[in-house]
């Protein structure tokens, strides 16, 4: 019988990025058996929004050699803005979204989402107010604290990570995967 290979999962880590996100993300995908690769837009160790220090697996050149089932944005500023200027960045997601893969966004980086057209005619949340601004008169905005649109998931920040995390586990591993992962956790 063939080897089920995991799924595997980018997760770009900028300068200023929110730790929280980035870390319950990487950390509940994990969890879940998901090869996740965190990579920074630079070489070396990211400082987070907070002044926590990250160490990401490889940088970004190098994880993009791989192919990826999806890409996870985690947002906090002014990392989301870095993930925003990186065309780079703005490359795979249109990769992705035209070979139709997984595309994920939390917090205030829905709007590198916006910024490439990939929220066209979807329905996206994020940080309250942050795309509110950005005239998306083909993007029904949702105040949830998840959204799943398609391939296409946005969440609100930092409350909301751990949500975000498990719908990003049952997306790719299904309901039963995220509710062990879930149940471990002791959340209620």
């Amino acid at each position: 019988m063939p080897k089920v290979l995991a799924p595997k999962v980018l997760v770009p880590l900028a300068q200023g990025c929110e730790e929280l996100e980035a870390i319950t993300i990487i950390d509940l995908l994990r969890r879940a058996g998901i090869e996740v690769t965190s990579a920074g837009l630079d070489a070396g160790s990211v400082t987070a929004s907070r002044g926590v220090t990250l160490i990401p697996d490889t940088d970004l050149e190098s994880a993009l050699k791989s192919d990826y089932d999806m890409i996870v944005l985690p947002g906090g500023l002014p990392g989301a803005d870095h993930l925003n200027n990186d065309e780079r960045i703005k490359s795979v997601l249109k990769k992705m979204s035209n070979n139709d893969k997984y595309i994920a966004a939390i917090c205030a980086a829905p709007k590198v989402l916006a910024n490439v057209g990939v929220l066209t005619g979807k329905t996206a949340t994020s940080y309250p107010g942050f795309l509110d601004g950005l005239g998306l008169s083909d993007t029904t905005l949702s105040d949830e604290a998840v959204v799943r649109d398609g391939k296409v998931i946005t969440s609100r920040g930092p409350g909301t990570a751990m949500d975000f995390a498990l719908e990003l586990i049952e997306v790719l591993s299904g309901k039963e995967k995220r509710n062990e992962v879930e149940t471990a956790l002791v959340r209620a």
